[in-house]
This record gives structure tokens, C-alpha cells and sequence, in this order.
């Protein structure tokens, strides 16, 4: 299984019109087939009177499924372009249907190719990307002298401070890297000569910004 991938947050729309033909694209995070083809389905009945809706998946954190179909036009001109622009973009479990009302005007392999592909890309614009990696939370809990120190190791490796709680002690709440987990913690320790108390929780998926993968 991948420890980090990139997916998108929120749903995404975007339009282009080429030759008086109408692309409409969509854009879902989807976590398992089914899921996307719920999505496709929903699709095709709220445009039930266009003439095509192509679609792709990626599925899986490592990619294990990946589906696409022209519905009807000419062969690898829609889905294997859409799917193109989704695993071009890196992401996973994502969904994209594109729909097509005909404007009356051929457009030509080439020219459907262009259509379906910039449509594509224009609704994954129109949402944001995002990171999902594979974290382990931490609870740090720690003198007010050793506060200090750890604070300056966990912003020196880039780890936010989640939450916080001041009594006797200090307890932080922090999400890591699965990779770096072992790392910070002998610093921590070192740091504190072996003073800092570290509880480990169940592995989780945690979202990032794009720029922070």
C-alpha cells in the first residue's frame, strides 16, 4: 500500500465548447469502484438526454483499478483520454465524466481527443488537489522546562502541533509521517534525556495540502 497519494478534496465542474458541442466535465473523490460507478450512474441520469457521457476511474491507492469508456464515440478518443489526464495528474481515487451534447459539427479523432482531454482537466481545476499520507498520531507529554526543545525539533521537521493541553504537564497532540515516526522520537528522547513521555496511536490517512507532499 502507497503511504502517501494525491487525490482531490471536493468535487470539481468545468465546461468547455468546442464547434457548438457542449463538454461537461465532473470531478469526485471516490473510495472504491462502486462508488464510482454510483457516481457515473448519477451522472448519466442528470444528463440522460446528452449524447455521450465518457468516464474514467483510478481507484486504489496503488492504482489497482482503472477503467475508462468512450460510451460511444469513436474508440480511444474520451475514456482513455480522461484517464490519461487523471493518472498524467498523479491522482487516485478519482472519478471524471465527462458529458457531450452535440453541436451538430464532426470534430475528428484529434479534435475529440483535445475536447474530452481539456474538459477533463478543467474540472480537476476547478477543485483542489490534495496529499493523503499514511500518519501515526502521537501524544507528547513533557515538562514546561523539555516544552522548549520539543517544540523546536517538532518545527524544525515541519510537524504541526495539533492541540494542546496545559496542566501539571504539557500534553501535545501531533500527527508524523509513518517513515519519520522513528526518527522524531529518538530526538525527542535525546533532546529530553529520555524525560518526554510518547503514546503511539493506530495508524491513519491524514490530508495535506499539495504543497506539503
Amino acid at each position: 500500500m502507497q503511504k502517501k497519494y494525491v487525490t482531490i478534496l471536493e468535487p470539481g465542474i468545468g465546461e468547455i465548447v468546442e464547434k457548438k458541442s457542449r463538454f461537461i466535465g465532473y470531478v469526485r473523490h471516490v473510495e472504491t469502484e462502486e462508488e464510482a460507478n454510483i457516481f457515473i450512474t448519477e451522472i448519466k441520469k442528470k444528463h440522460y438526454d446528452a449524447r455521450h457521457n465518457c468516464y474514467a476511474y483510478s481507484v486504489g491507492e496503488d492504482q489497482e483499478v482503472l477503467r475508462f469508456s468512450d460510451d460511444g464515440e469513436p474508440g480511444g478518443t474520451a475514456g482513455k483520454p480522461i484517464l490519461e489526464v487523471i493518472t498524467g495528474e498523479g491522482l487516485k481515487n478519482v472519478c471524471v465524466v465527462v458529458t457531450r451534447y452535440f453541436g451538430g459539427t464532426l470534430l475528428g479523432t484529434g479534435g475529440l481527443v483535445r475536447a474530452y482531454t481539456d474538459a477533463a482537466k478543467e474540472c480537476i481545476a476547478a477543485t483542489e488537489i490534495v496529499c493523503k499520507k499514511m500518519v501515526r498520531p502521537l501524544s507528547i507529554t513533557t515538562n514546561y522546562t523539555d516544552l522548549g526543545k520539543i517544540q523546536y525539533v517538532l518545527g524544525n521537521a515541519g510537524i504541526d502541533i495539533k492541540d494542546s493541553t496545559y496542566g501539571e504537564n504539557v500534553t501535545l497532540q501531533v500527527e508524523i509521517f509513518v517513515d519519520d515516526v522513528e526518527h522524531i522520537e529518538k530526538e525527542l528522547i535525546e533532546t529530553t534525556a529520555a524525560r518526554v513521555i510518547i503514546e503511539k496511536k493506530d495508524v491513519i490517512f491524514s490530508l495535506s495540502r499539495r504543497n506539503k507532499v
